[in-house]
């Protein structure tokens, strides 16, 4: 069952901005990631750009408070989509509980996104543009 809810989940929680106005892309390809420098990014390469103790600090706390969030959000989408699973298992299929049930999955998918995103601007907004530019020739590099 709980392999079930998790295909319902990411069938779910497939992205739709493809299929947005302005927004075309490539198969894979992530509109946003050119603009902003995932924590893994950044501390990897942080002797290279000179991150310093209050900036590492700062973007422990930031990256700390969201993967609370992350864990929260993600175990409350793993009871919605099991829930979702009974739903679906019903003999007639109740359309409109499913469909609700369905706005409950999405809107828990949305925050986690919205932390996410939340995440690298604020990570982004502790680097310097000198730091900044760094780490965009050493992504170019890979």
């Amino acid at each position: 069952m709980k392999h079930s809810a998790s295909a319902l989940v990411l069938f779910l929680l497939t992205p739709l901005l493809a299929a947005s106005p302005g927004f075309a892309q490539q198969p894979g390809e992530d509109p946003l990631a050119q603009h902003v420098f995932p924590p893994e990014l950044v501390m990897k390469h942080a002797p290279e750009i000179g991150i310093d103790d209050k900036q590492r600090a700062a973007i422990k706390e930031v990256v700390q408070r969201s993967q609370a969030k992350f864990l929260d959000s993600q175990w409350d989408l793993q009871a919605e989509a099991e829930k979702m699973v009974k739903l679906l298992q019903a003999s007639p299929v109740d359309e409109g509980a499913v469909l609700a049930q369905a706005d409950r999955i999405m809107d828990l998918e949305r925050q986690i996104k919205k932390t996410q995103l939340a995440l690298l601007v604020r990570i982004k907004n502790l680097l310097t543009d000198t730091q900044k530019a760094k780490l965009q020739e050493l992504r170019a590099k890979r």
